[in-house]
């Protein structure tokens, strides 16, 4: 691929490698000699561990190793995953029980890991895993996110971890009792499994005396310290690596049990040890998403402004704390709660609980989908009860142009928006006027139509400070060092695009590295679709120290000085001088001249600001009313991430988001019966979105060029999902609302919507 024009709609450079299965995933990369790990798990979802032996599963063939929590204590390991906590409404911290790596004493969920077997093939592990003896005295399992119940951990005997609150009540009850009119809602956002298309997995080897762990996973420096701590050594004495990874969603960018134990087994045998997880584990043992139910409220005075809004939620945690389970839905929830909205009155309340369910953590969005799927289900609510248009309702409120940068009331500054003029642009790329011409062809014909439109907004996350590191190899090209780590959003296409489109090296001669603690100081991963606006400042920051180093160098060559060289992201040149190399040649001049010095460069760079992608979705539903079953005709986005310099993959970033969300709107659902057993344990129980629930998604950019950053770009990769949700359940809730329905949640399986429209007679 040679050069192009900037911001051009380039085809992924990984692509090739993928779709002629030349990746390089985890389970590709284990050493051939590797042992395998097996993990030994609760088929109860809570319970008393009254007898653990591993004896006889020590005694079978092949098997190297059987542990169980005492054995990774008694060689001095630290036990216990680490979790970030909130704070409590009075300021005292959320609750932090022991998340163990194996199963002490109790098991808390089915699937939770009570034992590891390593032996020389898979096989044997199993088998050896059905030697071990175990006994389990049952307790009852506590399902509902409801205070009581069976107590799970003694210091919270209530089951609630955490009450967070941010805003003034006092101040919101006031204007709700000034409110010309008030509205509420009540919606539940369903589990879902995440169901990347590689599950996870790892190995691990002794590479002399230091600790080589390689996961599929989002990032390996926050493993690295978690191996750190649990082994007790220096980081130093750690390696992290990450190869290809076939999707994360958040679901991968956090520490799971098996890491550590696989890495420890690898310590003890002196052997490289390898682990990767089937279907079935993963249903079991990979964190959720979503989960809560939220009753949203929404105060107007007499001409239809909000002058008000509150929401209550009570969100599933899971059996334990993971990593950033407390956060999501309080903190990051929280940084879009009003949304597009002009409203500086609001208040969030928060519940969370434990369950005898696996732990629930980030999936896609991990925050902001669920804040702005009750907000635009509620103001969508709110526009039928007040009897005015949903659109209308939304311009009226947006917050207008002239007031950024906007200071939201939960202390965002949102830098740039234009929201009425994307409202506009998807009114007419939608084809809204058309709407209700087809919803009456539909009546004549037995069928129900409904329109669902959302106005979202997203606030990037992450670390806004990324390392970059570039260096010209001896054959010509450039190695570039990120401290991000693509899951298949296309992180080589994009960054090679950039960094070529600054420089004028030709993007096949640029090579994109990540994924390995050795190689580059330190960086943030991948999540909170951070990656393109903070890895590319970084590569910023490079260019300019090479810019600013390659002139003085040049300088003395073309006989000039420093301040007479100029760079025209192509060539450097000089008005008396015939020199006009670019950087490839520079970078050659330099090493024949034994310049080593001017052959290598790095930079971190901070953002000083977020930026906040938003846009409008319309989705367009057909019902059945004889079945139930739902189908999304048609889809429409209208877009605002600033700057693209990839047109096609941000297309394509859009519509993977927004599959995800109609399956979840449509057909996913985790379902756990009363004694915490997974019932939707396999793809035949959970119904991932299929070819044929999809429509043609369309796809359209209007874009406000962000000022948190000198690029102008904005983060686009969990867009799709944020505005999925409440785009699809409007049109649902809108095709039902003329037979009476007044009440509806995801997923609207042709059940649930049956259900609905039969509920009447």
């Amino acid at each position: 691929m040679e050069k192009f024009g900037k911001s051009q709609s380039v085809k992924r450079i990984e692509d090739y490698r993928f779709l002629t299965g030349r990746g390089n995933y985890v389970d590709h990369t284990a050493p051939q000699h590797a042992l395998y790990a097996y993990f030994l798990r609760s088929q109860v979802a809570h319970g008393n561990i009254l007898e653990l032996n591993l004896d006889d599963a020590r005694q079978a063939d092949g098997v190297h190793l059987a542990v169980s929590v005492a054995d990774l204590e008694s060689a001095g390991m630290n036990i216990s995953i680490d979790a970030t906590v909130v704070k409590n409404r009075d300021g005292t911290p959320g609750a932090s029980p022991m998340r163990p790596v194996l199963a002490k004493e109790r098991v808390r969920y089915v699937g939770e890991p009570i034992a590891m077997i390593v032996a020389e093939t898979l096989d044997q592990a199993r088998d050896a895993a059905e030697l071990a003896v175990w006994d389990i005295d049952e307790r009852p399992a506590k399902i509902d996110v409801e205070p009581g119940g069976e107590v799970i951990f003694p210091a919270t005997p209530d089951n609630c971890a955490f009450n967070w609150v941010l805003g003034n009540e006092e101040a919101v009850e006031s204007v709700f009792q000034a409110a010309h009119k008030t509205v509420s809602l009540k919606v539940k956002n369903n589990r879902i499994v995440v169901n990347s298309m590689e599950p996870r997995g790892c190995w691990a080897n002794m590479e002399g005396e230091r600790l080589h762990l390689c996961f599929s996973g989002q990032g390996v420096w926050d493993m690295k310290d978690s191996l750190s701590k649990a082994f007790c050594i220096d980081a130093d004495m750690v390696r992290v690596t990450t190869p290809d990874v076939g999707g994360g969603f958040g679901m991968k960018a956090m520490a799971y049990s098996e890491y550590f134990c696989v890495a420890y087994a690898a310590t003890k045998l002196k052997n490289p040890v390898r682990w990767m997880c089937e279907r079935s584990e993963a249903m079991l043992s990979d964190n959720g998403g979503r989960d809560l139910v939220s009753l949203a409220e929404l105060a107007f005075d007499e001409t239809n402004k909000i002058t008000g809004y509150r929401v209550k939620t009570r969100c599933n945690l899971g059996a334990y704390n993971s990593q950033f389970g407390q956060p999501i839905q309080t903190q990051l929830f929280s940084r879009v709660l009003m949304g597009v909205y002009d409203v500086q009155t609001t208040l969030l309340d928060v519940e969370g609980y434990y369950t005898n369910t696996v732990q629930v953590d980030a999936y896609r969005g991990a925050g902001r989908p669920e804040a702005i799927y009750v907000l635009e289900r509620a103001i969508d609510f709110a526009a039928k009860e007040l009897g005015v248009d949903p659109w209308d309702l939304r311009r009226r409120n947006f917050i207008k142009p002239a007031k950024f940068p906007y200071k939201s009331a939960t202390g965002e500054i949102y830098d740039v928006g234009d929201f009425d003029r994307v409202l506009n642009r998807v009114t007419e790329v939608a084809d809204a006027s058309g709407f209700a011409r087809r919803k009456s062809r539909d009546l004549a014909n037995g069928f129900l139509r409904g329109q669902g439109l959302c106005y979202y907004i997203e606030s990037i996350l992450g670390d806004p400070s990324e390392n970059a590191k570039v260096v010209f190899s001896e054959d010509g090209t450039l190695a570039v060092y990120v401290g991000t780590q693509s899951n298949g959003q296309g992180h080589e296409t994009v960054f090679s695009q950039f960094l070529s489109d600054q420089t004028g090296i030709p993007v096949n001669k640029i090579k994109i590295i990540q994924g390995d603690s050795d190689q580059i100081e330190r960086g943030g991963g991948t999540g909170g679709s951070r990656s393109v606006t903070v890895q590319n400042n970084a590569l910023l920051a490079t260019v300019e120290k090479m810019v600013t180093v390659f002139k003085s160098f040049l300088a003395e060559k073309m006989g000039v000085s420093e301040d007479d060289v100029i760079f025209d992201d192509e060539t450097f040149r000089a008005a008396s001088s015939n020199l006009t190399p670019n950087f490839l040649e520079a970078a050659e001049m330099a090493r024949a001249d034994g310049r080593t010095d001017l052959l290598s460069f790095q930079a971190r760079a901070k953002l000083e600001g977020r930026s906040f992608p938003n846009g409008a979705h319309v989705a367009e539903v057909v019902i059945d009313p004889e079945t139930g079953c739902v189908m999304v005709d048609c889809y429409t986005v209208v877009d605002d991430f600033g700057n693209l310099i990839n047109p096609l993959l941000v297309e394509g970033q859009v519509h993977g988001g927004v599959v995800q969300g109609i399956g979840q709107a449509l057909t996913e659902h985790v379902v756990y019966d009363q004694d915490g057993q997974l019932l939707s344990a396999s793809l035949m129980d959970y119904a991932l979105p299929r070819a044929d629930h999809l429509p043609m998604i369309k796809f359209f950019s209007e874009p406000v060029p962000s000022t948190a950053n000198v690029m102008g770009m904005k983060g686009c990769g969990e867009a799709g999902t944020v505005g999925a949700l409440a785009a699809v359940a409007n049109a649902v809730q809108d095709a039902l609302w003329d037979q009476g329905v007044r009440q509806s949640d995801m997923p609207f399986t042709p059940q649930r919507i049956w259900e609905y429209l039969n509920a009447r007679n």
